[in-house]
């Protein structure tokens, strides 16, 4: 079986893949790009979502919770889903959904299954804790996902593209996977770190925390169904959705408090740092989701890309990727220098800045700064640019320990 190290740079390299791709269609408003723009799209985000995320967090719970003797016999999942994702990445770009892409699309869904069973036969979880539950309810929410993907063929040859109903399978596939899948799976993960560190858990409020988040991440699918202008009853199920989470919130911050002190202790400043960084974006995930359930902004977002690109990148490329980060920092799966990780960060806030700044100004009706499109590719660029800096650090450190360990034998 290839060592998690080993995976944790693997899906490296599809992160920085998946950036290269976002420059990629960046420069095709300021120069002829010999490509199709929404088959790039395509790439990047299956690349980003399945090539990155999936197979780091696949790789923790693989690492954390699977006996290495069962990681043996399972090696051909892991190729098996890189054969799917090399597929992706080479038929995507060439024919969008097409026969092909649609095969591998179909195939890594398959391995999600299989993994899924994988881990429900063969994990070492006690079922009682919350790392478990909450790890639990993310894989469920992975199988959840993928009845988005299943719909779309059968809307396709029924209804059409242009149908509401095709868009809604995209958004409900989204949906469960930046808020079940991804954030389920992070938090997991953390309440681990703290019950293998014996940090005294609130039994009461990490309950009411898990059944919140629960509750909240399946009534907020209902805000990604806002921009058909439904019944009232959905927004009023939507803001419920998004106001059982900000009560989820609050109960998080009052976990955090009451562990402050042990979390100083057994987590280095680094990730400390990135940590509280990372808390303060989930705030604003929250807020905006609770506004966007309001009438005006729901039909606002619809109107306006650049604040679903914005909330998606915010989500994507600051929560979920500067957690997975900390982890695979944590368990000594990969190693990250501050320089790199600033020059990510630095790259993250700035876009983050003009992307919502080009959406205030369409909002307002007012010009965007000259050359726009190009500052944003030259601060974007710095995205891929620390991604970079990571991986071949990392390459190197694994080349000097592989040639050590040749030295010894």
């Amino acid at each position: 079986m290839i060592k998690a190290n080993k995976q944790s740079i693997i899906a490296l390299l599809y992160f920085f893949v998946a950036a290269s791709l976002g420059i990629i269609l960046r420069l095709f408003p300021i120069t002829n790009v010999k490509a199709t723009y929404k088959y790039i799209v395509h790439t990047h985000s299956h690349i980003a979502l399945l090539g990155w995320v999936y197979i780091a967090l696949t790789t923790i719970i693989y690492h954390l919770f699977i006996p290495k003797k069962v990681q043996k016999k399972n090696a051909i999942l892991f190729w098996c889903t890189q054969f799917t994702l090399l597929g992706m990445l080479i038929s995507f770009p060439i024919t969008g959904y097409a026969l092909f892409s649609i095969i591998f699309s179909t195939l890594f869904l398959i391995s999600t299954y299989w993994f899924f069973v994988l881990f429900k036969k063969h994990h070492h979880l006690n079922k009682d804790c919350y790392s478990y539950k909450f790890i639990n309810a993310s894989l469920l929410f992975l199988i959840i996902s993928s009845i988005g993907p299943w719909a779309l063929g059968i809307i396709m040859n029924t209804l059409g593209n242009t149908s509401h109903w095709y868009k809604n399978a995209i958004y409900f596939y989204l949906h469960f996977q930046y808020n079940g899948w991804f954030l389920f799976c992070l938090f997991g993960v953390f309440i681990f770190i703290l019950e293998r560190k014996k940090i005294k858990i609130h039994e009461k409020l990490f309950s009411s925390f898990y059944k919140l988040m629960v509750l909240s991440s399946c009534l907020t699918l209902f805000l990604s169904f806002l921009w058909t202008k439904p019944s009232t009853i959905i927004y009023i199920v939507a803001f419920l959705g998004a106001a059982l989470q900000l009560v989820a919130l609050f109960k998080f911050q009052q976990i955090l408090i009451k562990i402050k002190s042990n979390l100083d202790e057994v987590l280095s400043a680094f990730s400390i740092r990135l940590l509280k960084f990372i808390f303060s974006l989930f705030i604003l995930k929250i807020v905006l989701q609770l506004l966007s359930s309001i009438p005006y902004f729901a039909e606002l977002a619809s109107q306006i890309v650049d604040f679903v690109i914005g909330y998606l990148h915010l989500t994507f490329l600051g929560i979920v990727s500067l957690s997975l980060f900390v982890i695979l920092q944590e368990f000594k799966l990969l190693k990250l220098s501050n320089f790199w990780v600033i020059i990510y960060l630095i790259g993250f806030i700035l876009s983050e800045t003009l992307i919502f700044y080009k959406g205030f100004c369409n909002w307002q009706q007012i010009s965007i700064i000259g050359n726009y499109y190009f500052v944003l590719v030259s601060i974007s660029a710095l995205i891929p640019f620390g991604i970079l800096g990571i991986l071949i650090e990392n390459f190197l450190l694994l080349f000097i320990i592989n040639k050590k360990k040749k030295i010894q034998n």
